[in-house]
Parts: C-alpha cells; sequence; structure tokens
C-alpha cells in the first residue's frame, strides 16, 4: 500500500489560507458602545469558533489539538467576559445581529479549511497567530478613522492587546515543536462510505 496524502496540499498545509484573507468590517456606529458591541461580537467568535475546531478535531480523535483548541476558546471566552466587565454590562447585548464582516470571516476567526485531521499543535498554533494579527490590523485601523475620540482611544487599546496576543502566541510557538515534513501522510485514511 502506498501512502496517500489525504487532502489536496493546499488543505493539508493549513498555515495557507487564511493569508491571503483581508477582513474588514463595516464601520462601527459613531458611539462607543457600538464599537464596543462590535468588539465584544469578535472575542464572542473567535470563542465560539474555536470551540468548534476543538470538536471536529475530537471527532478526528486528535485530542491534543483539541485541547489546544477549547485552550484557546477559553481564552477568548475571558476576553469578551473583559468586556461584558469593561462596560458594566450584566448580560452580554442583545443587539449583535448587526456586526457584519466585508467578507465571510471575522478578523479573529479562523477558517474551517484551515483544519486538517492530524495536524499538529503547531499547526492549531499557526491559525490562532493569524487571527490575532488579523485582529490587531482590524482594531489599528478603526483607530486610523475619523471617529469620536473615545473610539480612537478603545480601539488603540485593543490593537495594542492584540499585540500582546501575537507576541504570546509566538513565544508558546516557540515551545512546540514544528512537524515533520510529512505530517499530513496517513498509511490507513479514514473511509467514509456513504
Amino acid at each position: 500500500m502506498t501512502a496517500k496524502r489525504s487532502q489536496s496540499k493546499k488543505a493539508a498545509t493549513p498555515t495557507k489560507s487564511a493569508k491571503r484573507r483581508v477582513t474588514r468590517s463595516a464601520p462601527p456606529k459613531a458611539g462607543f458602545g457600538d464599537f464596543m458591541k462590535q468588539a465584544y461580537a469578535m472575542e464572542l467568535e473567535a470563542a465560539t469558533r474555536y470551540a468548534e475546531f476543538a470538536d471536529q478535531m475530537e471527532v478526528a480523535n486528535n485530542r491534543e489539538v483539541a485541547d489546544l483548541f477549547r485552550k484557546l476558546a477559553g481564552i477568548e471566552t475571558l476576553h469578551a467576559k473583559k468586556i461584558l466587565e469593561q462596560m458594566g454590562w450584566k448580560t452580554p447585548p442583545a443587539d449583535l445581529a448587526p456586526f457584519r464582516w466585508e467578507g465571510l470571516e471575522g478578523p479573529e476567526t479562523g477558517e474551517h479549511n484551515d483544519l486538517h485531521y492530524l495536524m499538529q499543535p503547531y499547526h492549531a498554533l499557526q491559525i490562532a497567530l493569524r487571527n490575532e494579527q488579523r485582529a490587531a490590523e482590524f482594531f489599528a485601523s478603526i483607530a486610523r478613522r475619523a471617529l469620536p475620540p473615545a473610539v480612537l482611544d478603545a480601539a488603540r487599546e485593543m490593537a495594542g492587546e492584540e499585540r500582546e496576543h501575537v507576541e504570546l502566541v509566538k513565544d508558546w510557538l516557540a515551545r512546540v515543536p514544528k512537524p515533520e515534513k510529512d505530517w499530513d501522510v496517513d498509511l490507513d485514511p479514514p473511509n467514509f462510505n456513504d
């Protein structure tokens, strides 16, 4: 039996697909509260997506990466809770529906096609790194707009926090072994029958 590549090279290399994606939001409304709702929605979406990724890795019996994605989901949930506390909101805002992204995904949300059932922690952290980099650029771009000072100050602060997250993920990546060249080779790939 010959070794098979389980998916196309694009899908087999989770670090490539999101590099070309540019995420922008529809311009936030002028108010500080609206901006913070958008920031909250972004953190919540990221937490939800990481939890979805964890579920998918559990289905693939890739527990190590599933645990890492669960940890990332927990971190993003803490960020969302921090916004609730900062704003003095006792419950999450009910009107998050108006926030839409120019594109399919929010700035801090990884794409499903970045996953591979054999991916390793290194790959999961690469996804997290790209998400944090996009989030930092998203907030930095808002800070360059003609918006009220409170929004600009909050955007600059959040961009700084996301840049700190970038550095934390880079530090984490430095402690995780890089995958072998043929990490995606599976001599006995899953069989799906209809």
